[in-house]
């Protein structure tokens, strides 16, 4: 073994373990995000059955049944989502990628894009040469973006903070 292999495998051993921690770790999201939100639940005096899905290193909680109407909304979804998400990061001291579904509010989100993206579409094959949207988070700019690409769209993001928004033109 070389003089450099030698310094050189200690940091490997380093970063291996730092890995494993952080698997480990990705593995405890869902389930601390989880506690968190039934607690909330719990406080709330409201019924729901949480699930946890681990798909492409997100994370999502779902709760589903019971009357979640108060907490379905995009706002309060989002700030719970943010709330579970230091949740995570204080118990485990990393960053989580974490989305909360709260009575399918996400699928709901999802459709609503959907149907913006196809308004768009018709507004630019009418002849528009660019159509902006409204702000939206980074998640829901993320499934624009996607939407524009599947419908042959350009998509862009332009602003800053809760500005910030997208503008999508024809290919």
């Amino acid at each position: 073994m070389t003089d450099e292999q030698r310094a050189a495998a200690p940091v490997e051993d380093d970063v291996e373990g730092l890995q494993e921690a952080l698997d480990d770790a990705s593995g405890d999201v869902g389930d601390i995000a989880a506690d968190y939100i039934e607690e909330l639940l719990d406080i709330a005096d409201l019924d729901g059955d949480i699930e946890i899905e681990d798909e492409g290193g997100r994370t999502t909680v779902k709760v589903t049944g019971g009357d979640l109407r108060l907490l379905s909304g995009p706002a309060t979804v989002g700030a719970l989502q943010e709330l579970a998400r230091l949740a995570v990061q204080t118990r485990t001291g990393g960053f989580a990628r974490l989305t909360l579904d709260i009575g399918g509010s996400r699928d709901q989100r999802s459709r609503e894009l959907a149907a913006l993206v196809e308004r768009a579409a018709t507004e630019i094959a009418e002849g528009a040469a660019a159509v902006p949207l409204a702000p939206m988070s980074s998640y829901e700019r993320k499934l624009v973006h996607d939407l524009a690409a599947e419908r042959g769209m350009q998509s862009h993001s332009e602003g800053e903070g809760g500005d910030r928004h997208i503008v999508l033109t024809s290919a």
